[in-house]
């Protein structure tokens, strides 16, 4: 018997979707609304954290710059116990700076070609095990760094101290014009590059890592050495990743407190004789004179750390601008 049904005529559509398949629909929509609200709050919930931050230590500092004696940002003297009392930050201000920079020009250029010898140059069998211990270093505490540094660091550096001294005094910055132990700003950037070192070397080898292997293949296809593949492909890719392994690295040098306070010996001094004992930085101050500090002291301490929160803020800020561009750069020539 023939069918009635057209040979032609399309197969019967469907009109509505099935339960499950609405329920599973429905499910996926409000999970991303959650997730969004949730994401939303948290970072709201950031900005709140910070802001609170801020008013508390600005509302601190200001109950101690208004006792000052003294012009809060070029004093030398930190004394808020004293009659009249009178505390600066320009010590602190100048030997948080000096150290730090010291601590990135020695950590940076080390770190990154460690970084490219592992993701480009060690075996696959060696590469893992350096991999593990610059990771493992990373989650080394400070307190460990700064024994280490007191009692082997400090001693052997006397020797190149004078070396410097010897070859580069002429500098004026390497003329070392007081006798005693190496316990100087120049001590503290060097085991501040130890601390940072892992850090920086960790995300600059994961950012080395995401390099397109294409990238590095057209360059090799090209007749590009290996050195001209990681100058022509691997740094451009990551460069806006170095900058922000670098400024993480910067974050914990300039905060550092207790490696800090463990090496240097403190003096309300600047000096541009980095090899000179003496020196200061906001955090190792506020470790150091926090708990003998009465009500007004306390205050200037929160004082200098509004500021050094402040020269954090800017840093990541700066950070942040200068990978921005470097992402609008690389799009403009894309």
């Amino acid at each position: 018997m023939a069918s009635t049904t057209p040979i032609d005529s399309p197969p019967p559509t469907r009109t509505h979707e099935a339960p499950e398949q609405r329920k599973t629909t429905s499910t996926g929509r409000a999970g991303d609304k959650v997730f969004l609200a949730l994401s939303r709050g948290s970072g709201i919930l950031l900005l709140v954290i910070m802001a609170s931050i801020a008013a508390f230590l600005a509302y601190r500092a200001s109950i101690a710059i208004s006792q000052d004696e003294g012009n809060f940002l070029t004093t030398f003297d930190w004394n808020p116990a004293g009659d009249p009392p009178v505390f600066g930050i320009a010590v602190l201000l100048f030997g948080t700076v000096v150290s730090s920079l010291v601590a990135m020009v020695i950590a940076v250029p080390i770190a990154v070609g460690i970084a490219l010898f592992i993701s480009h140059y060690a075996p696959r069998r060696l590469a893992a095990p350096l991999a593990y211990v610059v990771d493992l270093l990373a989650a080394v505490p400070s307190i460990i760094y700064g024994i280490w540094g007191a009692l082997f660091l400090v001693p052997y550096l006397e020797g190149l101290n004078l070396w410097l001294d010897a070859y580069f005094g002429w500098t004026y910055v390497f003329d070392k014009t007081e006798v005693g132990v190496a316990r100087s700003l120049f001590t503290v950037g060097i085991l501040l590059a130890i601390m940072i070192l892992p850090i920086v070397t960790s995300v600059s080898r994961e950012v080395f890592l995401q390099v397109p292997r294409m990238n590095e293949e057209a360059a090799l296809a090209l007749g590009a050495t290996r050195w001209e593949v990681i100058r022509m492909s691997v740094l451009p890719f990551g460069r806006s990743g170095v900058i922000s392994a670098s400024m993480l690295g910067l974050g914990r040098a300039l905060g550092e407190t207790m490696a800090v306070a463990t090496v240097l010996s403190p003096s309300f001094v600047i000096s541009l004789h980095l090899l000179d004992p003496g020196g200061g930085t906001f955090a190792q101050n506020i470790a150091a004179k926090f708990d003998e500090a009465n009500e007004l002291g306390r205050d200037a301490l929160i004082a200098s750390g509004l500021v050094l929160f402040v020269l954090t803020l800017l840093v990541n800020g700066a950070a942040r601008i200068i990978i921005a561009r470097r992402k609008e750069y690389s799009g403009a020539n894309a």
